[in-house]
């Protein structure tokens, strides 16, 4: 028997600045966010922008007396944002995860799995091959290269289904072949990456070996065959008498304790917490589990508030001055000219295989390209996992911003010359259940997305 003393509870600067930080973090997002959809740029991008101005690359350069105070280097002030920061990225993918259509993926698998094989392991192979090549500054002096190379080969294979979803509503591109398809793809991309993600996890805090590979393989597929055969059932009954309540406040509690406890459960196992989140996310979704309309309360806080605190602490930690050494920037522009490649060889080349024309097969890599909220998560977990430092955490995280710029010119450059067809206008009224805005944007209005 033990007691456990008092916990030191916050003082009452740390908790004034605390509150002082997230008031900015999320004035500041909502702002730059809504600035951005003006200018027709995904939110994302705003609210990125928002830790840049707090951070060092822009408050830190011009004031940095007021950096200093407002964001100062302490560990329990800067665990306090971490948190709120984790909790966010959890319940981001959760409700991403919950997208996962699985009859659209079982009804298109074959030009899925082409689209998606060539739009994941193109940009895995590149952003590996190109690991090898940047200078030492961007490796951590505690990370073995070939451990930095397949983390950095993971960043840039993966695609943001929020944010390739608002761009294809923005487009007015969800009823369409090409955007269904890119959603799917980026669907079964995501995935992967998790999967992928748990094993660099567990490399970089354990080491290279073989046995531990295979137990990671063996615990991530014992844990997805968990939660479809076992807590998908379970699942499906818990919510269905959280239903009978008429509130949604037990169903979101739920929902939320279920995603937590997946998140421990993959976490305890050595793999990445994040990858229980889209599990958990992926079994409430599923047919039949539960009514996600009485998850929109749940979905407006995550992509409203959380999310945005997320994103926006993500980009307080990107530095951008480190862009002034010539070295860091010429790794940036070298990076992400091989993650634009990447995923425009590899989406191309995947739809030909799947017979699919030139201009779709551009246009599917073009959406795929954009990597936003996603790549920032995978940055913050190779930052978090000690797999990057600064320099290489501001490089992923440019790649994540230029990616989504880039995205909506291309698509629609290549979808004007692929024309409209017949099932295509008829599907134009069931595309809803694509539509995943970006983080703190409204989803487009119906009228608009039943057009063309």
């Amino acid at each position: 028997m033990y007691a456990l003393g008092p916990a030191t509870p916050l003082s009452s600067h740390q908790l004034s600045l605390f509150l002082l930080q997230l008031t900015m973090l999320l004035l500041l997002a909502l702002c730059l966010g809504r600035l951005a959809a003006l200018v027709r740029l995904p939110t994302v991008v705003g609210e990125l922008l928002a830790g840049l101005v707090l951070g060092p690359s822009l408050l830190g350069h011009l004031a940095p007396g007021v950096a200093d105070w407002l964001t100062p280097p302490e560990p329990t002030q800067l665990h306090l944002l971490d948190a709120v920061g984790q909790l966010g990225v959890l319940l981001l993918v959760a409700v991403t995860g919950a997208h996962l259509d699985v009859k659209m993926l079982r009804r298109r698998r074959w030009a899925v799995g082409w689209v998606s094989l060539g739009g994941l392991l193109v940009p895995l192979g590149l952003g590996v091959a190109v690991a090898f090549a940047l200078p030492d500054r961007l490796v951590p002096e505690t990370v073995d290269r070939p451990v930095f190379a397949f983390f950095l080969g993971i960043a840039l294979s993966v695609s943001a289904i929020p944010v390739i979803a608002k761009i294809l509503g923005d487009l007015n591109l969800l009823h369409r072949d090409v955007g269904q398809l890119t959603i799917a793809a980026a669907m079964v991309n995501d995935a992967v990456a998790w999967f992928l993600l748990s094993i660099a996890s567990a490399l970089a805090t354990v080491g290279v070996q073989l046995g531990l590979i295979g137990r990671s393989v063996l615990y991530l597929l014992g844990f997805a065959a968990l939660a479809v055969f076992v807590l998908r059932p379970a699942m499906r009954w818990t919510l269905r008498q959280a239903a009978r309540t008429g509130e949604p406040g037990a169903t979101v509690t739920v929902v939320v304790i279920f995603v937590l406890g997946c998140s421990w459960a993959t976490h305890a196992l050595g793999l990445e917490a994040i990858f229980g989140a889209f599990l958990a996310g992926a079994v409430i979704g599923s047919p039949g589990v539960t009514d996600l309309r009485m998850l929109a309360p749940l979905r407006l806080v995550v992509l409203a508030v959380l999310a945005p605190l997320f994103l926006a602490t993500a980009g307080l930690r990107m530095d951008l001055t480190a862009l002034a050494d010539p070295t860091v920037l010429l790794a940036a522009v070298a990076v992400t000219l091989v993650a634009v490649a990447g995923k425009l060889i590899g989406g191309y080349l995947g739809a030909r295989a799947s017979r699919l024309s030139h201009w779709e097969g551009l246009a599917l890599g073009a959406g795929l390209n954009a990597r936003g909220v996603v790549e920032v998560i995978m940055a913050y977990a190779g930052l978090r996992l000690g797999v990057l430092n600064t320099a290489s955490y501001t490089v992923v995280v440019l790649v994540a911003v230029v990616t989504s710029l880039m995205a909506p010119p291309l698509l629609r450059a290549a979808m004007r010359r692929v024309e409209t067809t017949a099932d295509e206008r008829l599907r134009a009224t069931e595309h809803e259940v694509w539509t995943l805005p970006a983080p703190g944007a409204p989803p487009p209005p119906e009228p608009a997305e039943r057009t063309g």
